[in-house]
């Protein structure tokens, strides 16, 4: 039987996107997949319980840092041993096929499948792409890419393998019912909700703002909020509905939103654009990151699914606005929907399969 590798993590918003390809693989091509992802970490957790029949292998990973750190001089050696396991991994599998999703885990696999001259495809989801893509995409054989104007951002050499899919999302986003999530949420179908989200590992920045201005969000909503593993338990009541983690049902609870306040991680606002949901985004920002989320907000702004929030303080003066004007959030959420229309992970499956199979894709 033929053998895709997948490989990808660290957080969900390298992992989740791989399975929403890996599904949309297994439902039109009979395939065996396995996963390279890190030996530590929710990887393992969040692999075996989203991906029917996928193999996970753990591999040593150290974190590609762009600043100074004496942590950077001991991970290398992390990322050495994680090429040889890797590759060791593979040569005994022999995947006829990588495919990565990103995040500093994936380096060592994708490095290792080049030497042992197994195709790589490799998939970028931010607007500007990371360090790793940046490495990846010199040994992969074609390159996907979330947002057309990301093309740019490569070398002209490496254009002609870029194709623009969108960003991967499971097919469930698109179809979950929302009495489903509000049976989960236990809450009345007719309530409105503001889900609230951080990304998997949660946002103190977001967390502390919503605890600060509870009374204030409550009085339009029932807040749902995940906070992130990190977080210690909050206090709920019929109007605040905090979670640690979400996990499978957040499809069906982000079905039941009328409006999304978080991050905006590529994993948040994909999925959101794929439920057609409107968006407060507050990105994250400063020194400690790239701002790849600075880009993909404005984005989404722009496409007019969004609004950012630039000053924090006018948080609950923009919640209100929106709470107040059914129209703006209904051509918000229209444009949303534009966005997210595309099935990134049935386009990237089908190129996928014809590479296995020798077949065009569809």
């Amino acid at each position: 039987m033929v053998t895709v590798a997948f490989t990808g993590g660290g957080t969900g918003g390298h992992i989740y996107p791989g399975l929403a390809v890996a599904g949309a693989l297994q439902k039109n091509t009979c395939c065996r997949i396995i996963w390279l992802g890190s030996d530590k970490g929710m990887d393992a957790s969040v692999v075996k319980k989203g991906g029917e029949g996928i193999v996970f292998f753990g591999v040593p990973s150290g974190k590609l840092r762009r600043y100074a750190s004496l942590q950077n001089f001991l991970d290398v050696f992390k990322i050495i041993a994680g090429f040889f396991t890797a590759r060791k991994i593979l040569k005994k599998e022999k995947p006829n096929l990588l495919f990565s999703k990103g995040g500093f885990v994936s380096v060592p696999p994708v490095v290792a499948a080049f030497s042992l001259h197994i195709p790589v495809f490799t998939h970028e989801s931010d607007f500007s792409p990371g360090l790793a893509t940046k490495i990846n995409s010199r040994f992969s054989k074609r390159i996907f890419t979330a947002y057309q104007d990301t093309v740019s951002q490569f070398p002209a050499a490496y254009r002609r393998m870029i194709a623009v899919t969108g960003n991967p999302v499971r097919g469930v986003f698109r179809t979950a019912d929302r009495k489903r999530g509000c049976a989960f949420l236990g809450v009345d179908d007719k309530e409105r909700i503001l889900l609230v989200l951080g990304g998997s590992q949660g946002a103190k920045e977001i967390n502390d703002l919503v605890r600060e201005h509870l009374d204030e969000l409550t009085k339009y909503y029932v807040v749902v909020h995940q906070t992130g593993q990190a977080e210690g338990d909050a206090p709920a009541s019929e109007r605040y509905k905090p979670y640690r983690y979400i996990d499978e049902d957040m499809p069906y609870v982000l079905a039941a939103a009328e409006l999304v306040l978080g991050r905006s991680g590529a994993g948040t606002v994909w999925e959101c654009a794929a439920a057609g949901k409107p968006m407060a985004l507050i990105p994250l920002r400063g020194s400690g990151t790239r701002g790849d989320q600075v880009e993909n907000a404005r984005f989404f702004e722009k496409a007019g699914a969004a609004v950012v929030v630039q000053e924090t303080e006018r948080l609950i003066g923009i919640i209100a606005e929106l709470a107040d004007d059914h129209e703006r959030r209904a051509a918000m959420a229209r444009a949303s929907l534009a966005v997210g229309v595309r099935d990134g992970a049935r386009i990237i499956a089908d190129i996928i399969a014809a590479e296995i199979t020798g077949k065009e894709a569809k």
